[in-house]
């Protein structure tokens, strides 16, 4: 099922140390570290960043089977095929393999194995987020990080009620699609078997009543909201709110002084 591979979006809940942090935390440092993969350039780079993930995932007592089996077929086709352009786009000297108008060069090759190694770093990571941190806790900590916009107008809360429901539909929209596949098989549509082509060409019919379930639901909500209400953020009030803690500055620091040392490597002329 679609919905079991894809966990953007979804929470796995556990008792862990990213789990304990504060979401606004989370979000720094993120944003911190999906900065940096596209700041950095050379191979210490990479595995530093590597590590850090690494760790990560130690510290979120986050299977690593669930987290790579529920995204293989996404990562096999975005991180395949952003390194196969680049390897064979890519103009270089040291020419490798070439047949026709295809030419394989080593720095295309080098070129191509970094942006991969990128794009899978920041999926990963992007993942993290959202299985450590519930949707609730996403929207409070995205409306507390704006609100110093507030005072220019800005809708901080209307935001974050934006993000976090988007963050939410994409599970809701996989299993409404499952649900469509099923319908379909059952009617005796050959779905899912064939070539990859075939399989996109099979998918394809499948786009219009996704969208008019997902207008539908998007249509169901607005109304529920409506029924209990919901004005948006002026006046609103909170059950319960997280609390910066030591742990989270420290956390925060530590992401920091990882900036300074790749930024600094980089402007020093570290290797490419």
């Amino acid at each position: 099922m679609l919905s079991d591979k894809l966990v953007i979006g979804q929470y796995y809940p556990a008792k862990s140390y990213f789990h304990s942090r504060d979401a606004r935390a989370k979000i720094i440092t993120s944003v911190i570290y999906l900065l940096l993969l596209f700041v950095v350039r050379d191979w210490a780079s990479y595995a530093l960043l590597t590590a850090v993930l690494l760790a990560h995932v130690k510290l979120s007592s986050i299977p690593a089977s669930r987290l790579l089996s529920g995204m293989k077929t996404m990562l096999i086709f975005f991180v395949g095929l952003t390194a196969l352009l680049n390897a064979f786009f890519m103009e270089g000297e040291t020419v490798l393999w070439s047949w026709s108008s295809l030419t394989l060069t080593l720095e295309g090759l080098l070129q191509g194995l970094k942006m991969g190694l990128r794009l899978l770093l920041l999926i990963l990571y992007a993942s993290l987020l959202t299985l450590t941190t519930t949707p609730i806790e996403l929207t409070d900590a995205i409306e507390r990080l704006l609100s110093p916009l507030a005072r220019l107008g800005v809708p901080a809360h209307e935001i974050a009620m934006m993000m976090s429901i988007a963050l939410r539909f994409i599970p809701t929209i996989l299993e409404e699609f499952d649900r469509i596949v099923l319908a379909q098989r059952s009617r005796g549509a050959d779905i899912g078997s064939g070539g990859l082509f075939k399989q996109a060409k099979a998918l394809l019919p499948l786009l219009v009543p996704l969208f008019v379930a997902a207008f539908r639901r998007a249509e169901e909500l607005a109304q529920a909201m409506e029924a209990k209400c919901y004005h948006g953020g002026e006046g609103r009030t909170h059950w319960r709110r997280s609390r910066w803690q030591s742990g989270d500055t420290q956390l925060l620091l530590i992401y920091l002084l990882l900036a300074a040392v790749l930024v600094g490597w980089r402007v020093l002329g570290g290797a490419f």
